[in-house]
């Protein structure tokens, strides 16, 4: 796989009088590159989402991750204490879905303006609640790849309140593949097949892969969670979804 020289920078995304703040990491050169939109885990555009984006942008993709808690809390970056856990999932519950899509569409405008864009290919990447906010862009008809890690709640909650996130799935144009731990307390196996029957049921084209005994944050290598044959695997999953999707031209 390439481990391309990157070029990174703190940027603000433009949404109306809102200024989003995100990190953006790209490979040194013209391109055309295709994006990959970043989406944090509650704890925010900490240490290691900039470092997911870095891994990503190293593999020839234009790769940003915006503050999904820019109204409610500008800056937001904690570790993984049980403290930062409840203030960040405290966030987590002050966004709703609407606004997660507009930032979205936001990003994938901003990432438009970019030079070395290659203005039709988007993809989404999001973990913990940034999995179940990949889920929901993945509606969008911009968005052609997403993969969504351990993301919550898709099929009971939506952000915001109203119907669950998966009622969306048919407005899904692009492809979608999802991961999950075995164990993960935070969603329990029975959900993963409701989200199975429901893709397959919508003929949305999909994978799910399942890896036996990791529990959530399994890719995060900061937690204690952090299940390195799990995340190898999940990973070239990642980038084969991304370069089938977004690097055929």
């Amino acid at each position: 796989m390439p481990d391309l020289a990157i070029e990174t920078a703190p940027v603000k995304i433009p949404n109306g009088d809102l200024q989003i703040a995100a990190y953006l990491a790209q490979p040194v050169g013209t391109g055309p590159f295709p994006c990959v939109i970043v989406f944090q885990e509650v704890f925010g555009v900490n240490a290691h989402i900039r470092e997911v984006t870095e891994r990503i942008a190293k593999q020839g993709y234009i790769a940003i991750a915006p503050a999904i808690y820019q109204r409610t809390a500008p800056d937001f970056e904690v570790g993984y204490s049980d403290a930062d856990l409840a203030l960040g999932r405290k966030y987590k519950e002050q966004t709703t879905a609407d606004e997660l899509l507009s930032d979205t569409r936001a990003a994938i405008a901003y990432l438009k303006t970019l030079p070395s864009t290659r203005t039709e290919a988007f993809g989404c990447i999001g973990f913990c609640f940034g999995g179940h906010v990949a889920y929901l862009a993945a509606t969008l008809p911009e968005i052609q790849a997403t993969a969504s890690c351990y993301g919550a709640g898709i099929v009971t909650t939506c952000p915001g309140g109203g119907e669950p996130t998966v009622t969306r799935t048919p407005q899904i144009s692009g492809a979608i593949d999802l991961f999950f731990g075995t164990e993960d307390p935070l969603i329990p196996n029975e959900q993963v097949d409701l989200l199975e029957t429901e893709l397959q049921k919508q003929r949305i084209r999909h994978r799910i892969f399942r890896y036996e005994g990791a529990t959530h944050g399994f890719l995060c290598d900061a937690r204690p969670s952090y299940n390195q044959e799990a995340a190898a695997d999940a990973w070239t999953r990642i980038f084969e979804l991304f370069r089938d999707r977004l690097q055929t031209p």
